[in-house]
């Protein structure tokens, strides 16, 4: 297990870390989600040894790491920029760390061996071990960045948004074969990335981070259905947010009302799942609805789902997300008139400061 405890790192006097406390479990899959510039690589840094932190503490099974040399902690690094050595080829690369670390290193030509196969195998390049780095795809690349890791057998690994650089689909494969791989060894994973979407699909607890603040630490059905905080509502980019304020019970958007029960009067944001608005053209919506009078602008095919982008009066662009398993899509001719509509017991209520109101039950789209 490894635990940081107020870990507090500044550059120029601004805080890029700021007083982080943080469990990461023995063989769990943890993801780290946060905007560009929110900590989230100064963080891995931190954790790898790669800086320093000017205070707190980080241990390992409770010996204290905080200072200790990087190739000391046992932890594995994976780069996006890969960092192999070109003039080796893929053996030699994945060989590198057993043959020449300080402590126990590996001597014996038939367990190098042994071991780098064995590793080899497990990431899909069985074959490619006499291949040169520069004859090798960006995936294949991140496969031996990752095998090369790997086969020191760390208690951690690292991962610094390593699919980053690979292309719509293999970046969905490479999700797959990750989850795979980490569970076929039973070390823990910590994945940074900016991309929503593969923080909450591979892992099993997930971190949202804003200016160098843990915003929300929990799985990642409950980071998307009740996000604690209106900022990790926006990052992981399935809401649209009215901002307005709470009178009389009520979320007053311009001239509109919608219930916001027990919420206290003041400045407050109203959070909306893309998927659990509704559209109506010819039809009026259930009287038990929400809603806003809208413009129709355009929409966009993903493969299983659509996305339909409307334009409120005061010019905000509103997303409606409607998967294909559910309902065929719709065709709406741009410049529509329309009415956008949700049950107000699926939205989301969040004070001036930006703290959800209410319980923690899980709302959303049924």
């Amino acid at each position: 297990m490894l635990e940081l405890s107020r870990v507090t790192k500044a550059y120029a006097g601004i805080p890029a870390i700021d007083a982080v406390d943080l469990t990461i479990r023995d063989d769990e899959y943890l993801t780290l989600l946060g905007p560009s510039g929110s900590g989230k690589s100064t963080l891995l840094r931190l954790i790898a040894g790669l800086d320093m932190a000017d205070s707190g503490r980080i241990s390992l099974d409770g010996d204290d790491i905080t200072f200790r040399p990087t190739h000391l902690r046992n932890l594995g690094f994976v780069q996006q920029s890969y960092g192999l050595f070109p003039h080796m080829n893929v053996f030699d690369n994945v060989a590198f760390g057993l043959r020449y670390r300080e402590i126990d290193p590996v001597t014996d030509d038939s367990e190098v061996t042994r071991r780098v196969r064995s590793i080899l195998d497990l990431v899909g390049l069985g074959d490619l071990g006499g291949r040169m780095v520069g004859q090798l795809s960006g995936g294949q690349k991140q496969r031996v960045s990752l095998a090369r890791t790997l086969v020191t057998e760390p208690k951690v690994c690292l991962l610094d948004e390593p699919l980053g650089a690979l292309d719509a689909n293999l970046r969905e494969r490479m999700t797959v074969e990750l989850r795979k791989i980490r569970e076929t060894l039973g070390v823990t994973f910590m994945h940074v990335t900016g991309n929503e979407a593969e923080a909450l699909a591979m892992g099993d607890r997930m971190i949202v981070l804003d200016r160098g603040r843990l915003l929300q630490v929990s799985d990642p059905d409950s980071v998307f259905r009740a996000p604690r905080n209106v900022g990790v509502a926006r990052f992981v980019n399935a809401y649209n947010i009215l901002e307005g304020e709470v009178s009389d019970g009520s979320f007053r958007y311009r001239d509109l009302r919608f219930p916001a029960h027990g919420a206290p009067s003041g400045r407050a944001s109203y959070a909306i799942r893309h998927d659990a608005a509704e559209i109506h053209t010819d039809t009026a919506p259930p009287e038990s609805h929400a809603s806003l009078p809208a413009t129709f602008v355009a929409s966009e095919f993903l493969g299983s789902r659509f996305f339909y982008f409307l334009r409120l009066p005061d010019g905000t662009i509103f997303d409606v997300e409607r998967h294909l398993s559910r309902e065929d899509p719709r065709r709406i001719e741009a410049g529509t008139a329309c009415t956008v509509s949700w049950d107000p017991a699926s939205a989301l209520v969040f004070d001036a400061q930006g703290a959800r109101l209410g319980d923690d039950t899980l709302k959303g789209a049924a």
